[in-house]
């Protein structure tokens, strides 16, 4: 019960920020949950292992690198899913913090915990 409700609140974040960013534009509600499943996959079993690989660049930059790894994830995620699209690199990693940021917003808001 608690994948499908991350599932949706992320799916809505996503939604959210297309519907308000120019450079991030979702076409159906399925392409927003199937974004919302591969993006929670990828972030779940393939950043770990670019966090790890990329650990002595972000060190250097602080931490902010990671920042560009989400964008990263986010354009990939919209390579993948028919109907997701982002147009630029900075695009997505502007989208992603945004994304993080309203995903938070809602996951307080109904009470979901990590």
């Amino acid at each position: 019960m608690k994948f499908i409700a991350r599932l949706l609140v992320s799916a809505a974040s996503i939604y959210i920020i297309s519907y308000f960013m120019g450079g991030i534009m979702v076409t159906t509600i399925e392409a927003t949950l199937m974004a919302a499943f591969i993006l929670g996959l990828v972030n779940t079993f393939v950043k770990p292992l670019i966090v790890f690989f990329t650990l002595p660049l972000n060190i250097m930059t602080l931490g902010l690198f990671t920042f560009f790894i989400n964008g990263i994830v986010l354009y990939a995620t919209a390579a993948v899913v028919d109907g997701f699209y982002v147009s630029t690199l900075w695009d997505a990693v502007i989208g992603s913090i945004l994304i993080s940021i309203t995903n938070m917003i809602l996951s307080g808001m109904i009470g979901i915990k990590k």
